[in-house]
């Protein structure tokens, strides 16, 4: 299937590890020219060396996407550079599970502002793109309660809730806005590796709670992201796409 992204002009935030990673390096493979950011300067310029190398055009900045300033000029300049937005990806999440103020207080800040943040910034080229196409990373955890709940599971159900909002009101303007929610996800460095070493238990007991007896990979995230922001899915919009391999037991309609 020709997912039509060749030319366009997609930007994806935490791109240089984990399903960020993977999200911009498949699109990349599509012929989309790439804009990331991460809070590593080293990370974020490997990265676009490594996308480079996909034949298609890559920038990338140093951004803390809490910061509401940073993050609106960064995506200032890759619209610059890149001549346009026609896909956003909100993927950085703070990864905060604690019950204290201060994991509250960054999950706002850091998953649901830098989401707002980010689609309010690109909205300008986006309705400039006349495809324009919005994907938000929820979280199975913001669908039933899990060992997340709390500051992460919050937030991340409210993304899907923002995200489905942001279809209903954008669809007369042509630009799509879907969520995913990723199951547990596995990679080298990411969060559930550093379960596994730290706290086995807890990673077992995740583990026995998939029926497919593994997790999910990073590519198998991107998979779906790239999807849903290509014109393949161009009647697709307010939807929340859950990838987990059969975890959650909910019903949806």
């Amino acid at each position: 299937m020709d997912l039509g992204l060749k030319g366009a002009k997609v930007l994806v935030t935490g791109g240089t590890k984990g399903i960020g990673r993977a999200v911009a390096e498949t699109f990349a493979a599509e012929g989309a020219d790439v804009g990331i950011c991460a809070r590593n300067v080293a990370e974020v310029d490997a990265t676009i060396t490594a996308l480079k190398a996909k034949g298609v055009a890559a920038f990338g900045g140093a951004v803390d996407v809490a910061n509401g300033p940073a993050l609106k000029a960064w995506v200032a300049d890759m619209a610059a550079k890149l001549g346009g937005i026609d896909v956003i990806v909100a993927n950085v999440s703070a990864l905060a599970i604690g019950q204290d103020e201060e994991s509250w207080e960054k999950e706002f800040a850091t998953d649901m502002m830098g989401t707002v943040r980010l689609v309010d910034a690109a909205m300008p080229y986006l309705e400039k793109s006349g495809a324009g196409a919005i994907v938000t990373i929820s979280s199975v955890s913001g669908r039933e309660v899990d060992f997340a709940a709390g500051p992460y599971g919050t937030f991340k159900a409210a993304i899907i809730h923002y995200t489905q909002g942001l279809a209903y009101q954008l669809a007369a303007k042509n630009i799509r806005a879907n969520s995913v929610s990723p199951g547990n996800t596995y990679f080298e460095g990411g969060v559930w590796n550093q379960i596994k070493d730290g706290n086995p238990e807890l990673y077992n007991a995740a583990l026995a709670l998939n029926p497919t007896g593994r997790m999910g990979t990073p590519q198998e995230m991107a998979n779906a992201v790239v999807f849903l922001g290509s014109k393949a899915a161009s009647f697709i919009t307010g939807t929340n796409l859950v990838v987990d391999g059969a975890l959650t037991k909910g019903v949806q309609f």
